[in-house]
């Protein structure tokens, strides 16, 4: 149990020093193209990144199984959902320059994390860890004062990432499998709406050609990496 906690715990720091220091300089870089048309993309080559992982690391019963499963497939829906509402936001809070209060978020997101897996779960917390919470709250209401507004986007950010992380640890499928699950139910959707821009020469492939698209193909790297880092750290 404590070495899984330690790997649990490793996971998930490279996923939020990964959000934390390379998500934010590749949206800012992609910051004109469209909020919408980035989220399909990122559905698409996210697909495209861990289907061939699974191939080569042979990782297909879970997949084959959960097919036949409703309740799980109902459970990546969900977790799908509330993943690309968290996603849409973020994309658009860094386009339109709000940074900070999307860092907030995440500042946040592990304050919902403890908040659910305490009400949901029935974890408990020892004092070290009710200390470092309260210390982490604390820095929290620190900078929502210093916005001077009710952080609706960042509070966003959290709420639907803390619940995309409480579906993620009870879903009964590991992270690279379930991940690829999730973007399966979506890509159908991303697709058509890819489709639909470039058919009315408003997508940025048939705009800006290589550049545009190279710029579309790193955003699956750089969503599904840490998302499996993250799912693997919360299971």
């Amino acid at each position: 149990m404590e070495r899984e906690g330690k790997v649990g715990a490793t996971f998930a720091l490279c996923a939020f020093l990964f959000w934390g220091l390379v998500t934010p300089l590749y949206f800012k870089w992609a910051s004109a193209i469209p909020p919408l048309e980035i989220l399909a993309h990122r559905i698409v080559w996210s697909l495209v990144l861990v289907g061939i992982l699974l191939y080569f690391w042979r990782r297909y019963a879970g997949l084959r199984r959960s097919l036949g499963q409703r309740r799980t497939l109902l459970v990546l829906l969900a977790a799908a959902i509330f993943v690309s509402l968290n996603w849409i936001t973020y994309i658009w809070a860094i386009s339109s320059g709000q940074a900070v209060e999307a860092a907030l978020g995440y500042y946040i997101n592990p304050l919902v994390n403890v908040m659910l897996g305490f009400v949901v779960l029935r974890e408990r917390l020892n004092r070290a860890q009710m200390i470092a919470v309260a210390i982490a709250a604390a820095g929290v209401i620190n900078l929502t004062l210093q916005l001077g507004s009710v952080p609706w986007l960042a509070l966003t950010l959290a709420c639907t990432f803390g619940i995309y992380g409480l579906i993620r640890k009870t879903a009964p499928l590991a992270s690279m499998e379930g991940l690829f699950m999730e973007t399966v139910l979506l890509t159908p959707f991303a697709l058509g709406y890819i489709f639909f821009l470039e058919i009315g020469g408003q997508g940025t492939i048939g705009g800006t050609g290589w550049p545009g698209l190279f710029m579309l193909i790193l955003s699956g790297p750089v969503t599904a990496l840490p998302l499996i880092w993250y799912a693997s750290g919360a299971r």
